[in-house]
């Protein structure tokens, strides 16, 4: 399943973020642990928020990568579809309609 992830910063908290961040290698941020996948992530530097779109084999995979972020920042999740998958789910929908 695809997740798109949604977080927020506190102004106390972006600086020390920020140092974590950059502390940080490439593989490491990169890496989202066991059964997780970052497929892109987006990132507003001005209102300190971003945007993830992940992969998950489960919920417990995503949440155990989104716990360590969890303590710095506000995360929102939302299950997501693709384009190919959007039109399957529109042909289903509309199925059960009537349509």
């Amino acid at each position: 399943m695809k997740f798109m992830v949604s977080w927020s910063i506190d102004e106390d908290k972006w600086i020390p973020i920020l140092e974590l961040w950059v502390s940080m290698t490439p593989e490491q941020r990169a890496d989202a642990g066991p059964g997780a996948t970052i497929l892109g992530r987006w990132h507003d530097m001005v209102a300190r928020r971003g945007v993830a779109i992940i992969e998950a084999s489960d919920a417990s995979a995503l949440a155990t990568y989104l716990g360590q972020w969890n303590p710095h920042m506000y995360l929102e999740v939302a299950p997501v579809v693709d384009d190919d998958e959007s039109a399957e789910v529109a042909k289903a929908v509309t199925a059960a309609a009537g349509g």
